[in-house]
């Protein structure tokens, strides 16, 4: 018996009966030995924790565009203070972590530069629409490693294009079926209380709102800081999915409700304020021309060919599947860098 199986048989007596077990996982796309060393989730965590596409969330924008201050959160940042809150509650109910941790980590691996309104952009342009979550799938399967993707394990895969939910419910209602596992189930909840809690203290940083002003209701019962938000989400969540006797997750109505409250006056007070989307407007810009420029083989066909490394496809709906996923892909400041040099005007430095 090898390292591998013998974390396997620890899973068959450690873990929830309602956990996904590694060696039951429905396999990969395309078959390959398997590690004698790691269970198939954590090598799946070990290849998404190595991609470029993750060393690349470290200078997406989260929230602020760009900010100054060396404390407000990006997207790598965000996705790391995800899988924390994930692991904390799949260990606690005995769920497997590893899975947790993958599909956590690789959850917004398909973000645009300029957080969501790169992705308003592209979804109003890419012919068929465009969704991170969507996008985030195509990465690991297709993307990466030169196009041959990561051929991660189904329940990652499912996790990961099953994470977003806007401004849906975070949990599944008592009774409804979903296909997710508990585990992408339980990322799909830590992906909230992150945003919320944290959105909520970089909007105090970054003086959008004041602390003061947050919902009465809201800190009455999920407490004014973040380190208290946090706190609260994720022992409620735990206890009231405990009181299911582990088979399905659950909140209690009262920590669910003041959520949804406190997401709602983010949307209403940061994510939509003027002040905070001034620059995202400008971004919109840099994006759509971007694409634009990308489709447009008779006039940009040697900029195609710089930027993508190939020939410009002949049919058009070709190159924007193409432009769409090189503009994905793109930081916020390779994303500025390329719109001015392809753009803006440089003094003639010949001699």
């Amino acid at each position: 018996m090898n390292l591998r199986e013998q974390r396997e048989k620890l899973e068959e007596q450690m873990l929830s009966p309602y956990a996904v077990r590694s060696a039951a996982s429905k396999g990969r796309r395309r078959k390959e030995p398997e590690c004698t060393i790691r269970p198939a989730f954590q090598h799946d965590r070990d290849r998404i924790l190595y991609c470029k596409a993750f060393r690349r969330l470290k200078h997406k924008t989260q929230v602020f565009l760009a900010p100054t201050g060396d404390h407000y959160r990006t997207r790598l940042t965000h996705t790391l203070e995800v899988s924390q809150i994930a692991r904390t509650v799949a260990r606690t109910l005995r769920l497997n972590e590893d899975l947790t941790e993958a599909i956590a980590l690789g959850h917004d691996l398909g973000h645009t530069p300029f957080g969501h309104a790169g992705e308003v952009v592209l979804d109003k342009l890419l012919p068929g629409g465009f969704k991170h979550h969507q996008q985030s799938l195509r990465v690991v399967d297709v993307l990466e490693k030169d196009g041959k993707g990561l051929n991660l394990t189904h329940e990652v895969r499912q996790g990961i294009a099953g994470h977003s939910k806007g401004k849906g419910p975070f949990l599944p209602k008592r009774g409804d079926k979903t296909k997710l596992t508990l585990e992408a189930q339980v990322v799909r909840a830590a992906d909230v209380m992150a945003y919320i809690a944290h959105d909520t203290e970089d909007a105090i940083r970054g003086g959008v709102i004041q602390r003061a002003k947050l919902p009465k209701a809201v800190v009455k019962v999920l407490g004014g800081t973040l380190s208290h938000q946090i706190d609260t989400m994720v022992r409620d969540l735990i206890a009231a999915s405990l009181e299911t006797g582990g088979k399905a997750l659950a909140m209690s109505p009262p920590v669910e409700e003041a959520m949804v409250g406190l997401r709602d006056f983010l949307y209403k007070r940061v994510y939509d304020n003027m002040d905070v989307h001034e620059d995202f407007i400008k971004a919109s810009k840099v994006v759509t021309e971007l694409f634009e420029m990308l489709c447009d083989k008779k006039r940009y066909g040697k900029r195609y060919r710089h930027y993508l490394g190939c020939e410009p496809p002949a049919r058009l709906a070709q190159r924007q599947r193409a432009a769409a996923d090189y503009i994905a892909g793109m930081t916020d400041r390779y994303a500025l860098n390329v719109y001015e040099e392809v753009f803006l005007p440089r003094p003639w430095g010949r001699m």
